[in-house]
């Protein structure tokens, strides 16, 4: 099931994916980059653009401003795709400037605000182009004479490094920025740690840096392009991971960020979330702590919140503390956090926090494997009380799952998430829509409804975006949508559609790379679908490689597997230890589904000795299990069980009257498989009772039919094994039937699978 409490993880710096950065220490200043970005706001207010480029310059205005600055030939190869004309007009502007004289930039500067200064502008001097125009023009007139030569042969060496013109007395960039760091609009008293940055940013940059397109820039960002770069990579990590930069690249940038400003807490933050992607214990703690040590001696905490500034950034301290320990399953450690952040918001009254700290509660008791029903209402209750409809939907969620455990019918469930959903709508909590319709997927699944399951991820798949940033985008790379796409593969591998699967874990693991936080669900649902892939095929050497691989991203999962690998290399005596102490795991961590699977497994190791008998009240409990907690494909599982026990015991009529039963849901929800080996296993029990009734022939006619029918399904799975079981019972049939002519076609049939197997076939009567 999609985990539900993946969204507690408090975020401060998000806010509709703004990023609140208030203790960035270095201020925007005129560069060569600024230069070309303003000669190309010049010409889109003075020359005249077709609308539909105008709008394409529009739209790239803003990421140019806020982004990092750009080397001259990526700048007007980004222009250039907009619109030719204007990149050719800021190019030869730049030339005049750059193969000019001193004076012709500075009447650039002198004519720059004449055309936002019009009336009818359409960049107006309040508008964000004019504020940026504003800004800059401010910042240049603030600059000495010896600053303004600087920036000019700075201009000089940007313009002709792209040409490959160097000219004599070339003056690296960030000198510019070192003598420059007294162009910020607020007079600033020269400190040590100015001048310590003053001599970092001295440090010269080589020349290679400058016509690498795809180099980031290395030097430092102003404010606002440092608030755009972590604003865009902490929505990214949160909505799409895939499209933000890789976690070593990431790491570099910003590492450069903290060694111009090592208090910037934001970038800290950033940090945190980073090493979160890979998980690293170490630097996401350090990281973490970092931020709220910086938040807190910044004080703009206590600027924004009052006297409580202080406390609160300690309080979500320790809550996020808590958090980091959860996720790595350190519960003593998140314990102890999480008691500290109660014991704190108390102290301050924060009812908010503590519903947070409630929240996580109730999250740490369920890891621990606890009953925390009670914990979880009393959370909802709260938040509906403090009007915190985030909170109450994820606790009304962690109820339905527990519920869905706990063996509640399936239409209290719904009830309860569909009571959700108005509320979810409501509010606009996207976040929260996804969730529940992956849980909900999840629920259907384990109830055995697969139609149902795959109606509900085809709706979360098809649902564009709530986000303002990602309106209108089909997906978001969150977890709901992996556990949507991972359903949807095991849906389509039930069904024989291999090449389906193909393409969905293909592009899973094109949303999700190895290296992302959810890439672990798809590497399961590969690694599950291959091993049952090659069992149906008899395949076992090359299913037994998987099982290492399934038990490293789950354990239960894995142990399950080598039984079923175990047992089917006849090795029954191992295989029956790992199922007992699979059993015993189970029964603590109450995990119902697994209980039952290794049941029907305990039973089918009882077959093989003939143990028929003693098969039975295993399988009996099991069905008991299975209906209690209405999971009605084990339950059916179970039914086919107990028909082919029966049928091993002598009592084929009543085999066949417990196999009706299972076969109506088989038949709609089933897997392939379930669906042959029901049809096969009919064909049996209509085959035993020929020798019982008067009307043998009727009955041996009727098996064919059923024979021919499961022979369809197994070749859709391209089973050969089962169809060499088919094949032989066909035979057997045609022969009681005295038509040879048939009977030879199965009996070829049987020895051409047989030959192409080149393994013993085991014996039909003892297996399902």
């Amino acid at each position: 099931m999609a985990s539900v409490h993946e969204s507690l993880y408090f975020n401060p710096m998000m806010t509709n994916g703004v990023v609140h950065a208030n203790v960035f220490g270095i201020k925007d200043w005129v560069t060569p980059y600024k230069i070309s970005v303003l000669a190309l706001l010049y010409e889109m207010t003075t020359s005249k653009i077709a609308l539909p480029e105008r709008r394409r310059l529009n739209k790239l205005i803003l990421p140019l401003q806020q982004g990092p600055d750009l080397p001259l030939g990526q700048f007007l190869k980004t222009v250039e795709d907009c619109c030719p004309q204007t990149a050719y007009a800021v190019k030869l502007r730049l030339h005049e400037m750059a193969d000019g004289e001193l004076k012709d930039m500075e009447y650039f500067f002198a004519t720059l605000p004449t055309p936002f200064n019009a009336f009818d502008s359409e960049a107006y001097k309040t508008s964000v182009v004019g504020l940026f125009m504003r800004h800059m023009l401010l910042a240049y007139n603030k600059l000495s004479f010896s600053q303004v030569y600087k920036l000019y042969k700075s201009l000089q060496h940007y313009y002709h490094s792209h040409y490959a013109k160097p000219t004599d007395g070339q003056v690296d960039l960030p000198a510019l920025a070192a003598d420059d760091s007294d162009m910020d609009l607020t007079s600033t008293e020269d400190t040590v740690g100015d001048r310590i940055e003053k001599e970092e940013l001295g440090a010269p940059l080589h020349e290679s840096e400058l016509r690498n397109d795809d180099t980031p820039s290395r030097g430092p960002l102003s404010q606002k392009q440092a608030e755009y770069f972590l604003a865009r990579q902490a929505y990214l990590l949160k909505n799409d991971e895939n499209k933000a930069l890789k976690p070593a690249a990431l790491q570099d940038e910003l590492n450069n960020m903290l060694k111009f400003n090592p208090d910037f807490a934001e970038a800290h933050y950033l940090n945190y979330l980073n090493s979160m992607r890979v998980q690293d214990i170490f630097i996401s703690t350090h990281s973490l702590l970092h931020y709220f040590d910086r938040l807190i001696l910044s004080g703009s905490e206590g600027k924004s919140n009052g006297d409580e500034g202080y406390g609160r950034s300690l309080r979500y301290a320790a809550l996020n503390l808590a958090s980091l320990h959860c996720r790595f399953g350190h519960y003593q450690q998140a314990d102890l956090a999480l008691q500290e952040a109660i014991r704190i918001a108390q102290e301050s009254n924060d009812h908010v926090c503590l519903q947070h700290c409630l929240s996580w509660l109730y999250t740490l008791e369920q890891m621990k494997g606890s009953d925390s029903s009670v914990l979880t209402e009393d959370s909802v209750k709260m938040a509906a009380h403090f009007c915190l409809p985030y909170l109450a939907s994820l606790g009304i969620q962690s109820l339905v799952q527990q519920g869905a455990i706990q063996g509640k019918t399936a239409h209290e469930l719904m009830d309860a998430l569909k009571d959700t959903d108005i509320l979810h709508w409501k509010h606009s909590l996207s976040e929260l829509i996804e969730i529940s319709l992956a849980q909900t997927t999840s629920i259907w699944r384990m109830y055995g409804k697969s139609t149902m399951a795959q109606q509900q991820a085809q709706l979360l798949l098809n649902m564009s975006s709530l986000e303002p940033v990602n309106f209108g985008v089909q997906q978001n790379n969150t977890e709901a949508f992996a556990v949507a796409l991972c359903h949807l593969a095991e849906l389509h591998a039930e069904q024989g559609l291999y090449g389906a699967v193909s393409e969905i874990l293909k592009h899973l693991k094109e949303q999700f790379p190895p290296h992302t936080q959810h890439a672990k669900l798809w590497m399961l649902c590969d690694l599950k679908i291959q091993f049952e892939r090659h069992m149906n095929d008899g395949k076992y050497h090359l299913a037994e490689p998987q099982v290492p691989a399934i038990a490293a991203l789950n354990k239960m999962e894995g142990l399950y597997r080598k039984a079923q690998v175990l047992k089917a290399l006849n090795r029954t005596t191992e295989a029956y230890s790992i199922l007992q102490r699979l059993q015993v795991h189970c029964e603590k961590t109450k995990c119902t589904e697994m209980i039952i699977r290794v049941m029907l497994s305990t039973a089918e190791l009882h077959w093989e000795s003939s143990g028929f008998a003693t098969a039975l009240p295993l399988l009996l409990q099991a069905l008991s299990l299975a209906r209690q907690h209405h999971l009605q494909a084990l339950a059916s599982e179970t039914i086919l069980h107990l028909a082919f026990t029966q049928l091993m015991l002598g009592v084929p009529e009543q085999a066949l009257s417990v196999l009706h039963e299972a076969m109506e849901p088989v038949l709609a929800h089933g897997a392939v498989m379930d669906k042959g080996r029901a049809l096969m296993l009919t064909a049996r029990c209509q085959m035993a009772m020929t020798g019982f009734r008067p009307n043998g022939q009727g009955q041996a006619a009727l098996a064919v039919q059923t024979l021919d029918e499961a022979a369809a399904y197994f070749s859709m799975l391209n089973c050969k094994e089962r169809l060499r079981d088919v094949h032989y019972l066909q035979a057997q049939l045609y022969h009681s039937l005295g038509q040879t002519s048939q009977r030879n076609k199965c009996a070829m049939l049987f020895r051409l699978l047989d030959q192409e197997l080149q393994s013993p076939a085991a014996p039909v009567a003892m297996r399902l």
